[in-house]
């Protein structure tokens, strides 16, 4: 008998299935309910997955056709590797965690996660709070939330996520564009939209 991966948690009233190129070569996706909310998951036979690049791409790619089947879903988005041996494991996860996790999809309703990292060039002198201040004004005002993630390279002046709702998508891309006509000594790398890894705060075990 095969196992559950699990990519998300969604409503029950949001019941999907449908065949995609799934983790570890399965070819459908389907949900498995307790109550008001279902986790969308596909067979597998390893209960400890190997992240490889094609899988963990595959793992992002499920997150996405998910938040756009029908006219859309909500998702409480899972880590790679999220594993159950039976239906009574995953239910009793759902059940225990209940609570935080339709507080979540409540956080996230109708929202994508954006990202933007802000690389100056090689011999550029810029000024990094200038810059912050910058960003600020022109993207907080159309973002739910935002957060920062590290500067990992002396070079990385800005790297920042940002949960925006669906509707401000459009706004939010205009305001990066017109950012990046006006900042020639930056290179621009915007990413997205993502299921929203970065605004969730849920921490379950495999079983």
């Amino acid at each position: 008998m095969s196992n559950y991966y699990v990519y998300g948690v969604i409503r029950a009233s949001d019941d999907l299935e449908f065949e995609t190129d799934a983790v570890a070569g399965a070819d459908r996706i389907y949900t498995v309910s307790h109550r008001r909310l279902a986790a969308v998951v596909s067979d597998i036979e390893e209960t400890e997955p190997e992240q490889t690049d094609e899988d963990a791409q595959r793992h992002d790619d499920v997150l996405r056709e998910i938040m756009e089947y029908g006219d859309g879903r909500t998702i409480v988005p899972m880590r790679f590797g999220m594993v159950f041996e039976n239906e009574r494991a995953l239910k009793n996860v759902l059940r225990g965690a209940r609570p935080a996790f339709r507080r979540t999809v409540n956080d996230i309703e109708g929202t994508v996660e954006l990202g933007l990292k802000l690389v100056r060039e090689e011999d550029a002198d810029v000024d990094r709070e200038a810059i912050e201040a910058a960003v600020a004004d022109e993207l907080e005002p159309l973002a739910v939330d935002s957060t920062e993630s590290d500067l990992f390279s002396d070079r990385l002046v800005l790297n920042r996520s940002y949960l925006v709702e669906s509707e401000d998508r459009e706004a939010f891309d205009e305001a990066i564009a017109r950012f990046e006509d006006v900042h020639d000594d930056l290179l621009v790398q915007y990413t997205g939209p993502f299921a929203p890894y970065s605004f969730v705060d849920v921490h379950i075990g495999a079983q």
